[in-house]
């Protein structure tokens, strides 16, 4: 009789330990449907073409112009990456970025132009490039403790370009 009182105590403290210790999957459920808020900054698609026909209006002859001379074609006007490369660059600089004792906030959007060194098919044509910023994480115990350009820099980390060149904004 002692030994299943033993047996029965030793299932009940199982369970006990089991049912407390042991991740639910129904908690684990939980935290992955969080509620996913819209970023400050979207725009509606009419905005967006609106935007892009201003740019349209008031900037493509002027650069057209200038690249039709310089290689004799329309100058690039957009770029455009996959999810996957905008998700895997994202997970490589937040990788980079906690390796190297930097915070990473955000994305900074810039417009260059191919150069010599380049295939003639992209040579002086434009192109988009994205960076990442964010600063040094400074120690609390830092006597020194100051950022000159005020804000979040630009980090030392590759940009990410190559995205495919294109037209206007889809009609």
């Amino acid at each position: 009789m002692k030994n299943l009182r033993l047996i029965i105590l030793g299932f009940i403290i199982g369970a006990l330990a089991t049912y407390f210790f042991c991740p639910r999957q129904a908690v684990e459920e939980e935290a992955v449907v969080a509620k996913i808020v819209k970023p400050k900054g979207v725009i509606t698609v009419a905005q967006a073409k609106e935007l892009n026909d201003n740019w349209t209006k008031f900037r493509k002859p002027v650069l057209d112009s200038i690249t039709q001379q310089m290689v004799g074609k329309d100058d690039y006007r957009s770029a455009w990456w996959s999810l996957k490369d905008v998700e895997d660059y994202i997970a490589y600089i937040k990788q980079e970025t906690q390796n190297d004792g930097e915070t990473f906030t955000g994305l900074r959007v810039y417009f260059g132009v191919y150069g010599e060194s380049i295939s003639a098919d992209k040579k002086d044509l434009s192109t988009i490039f994205i960076v990442p910023t964010g600063s040094k994480i400074v120690e609390k115990a830092s006597m020194v403790n100051f950022n000159l350009q005020g804000g979040d820099g630009d980090l030392p980390k590759p940009p990410l370009n190559d995205g495919n060149g294109g037209g206007g904004y889809p009609q």
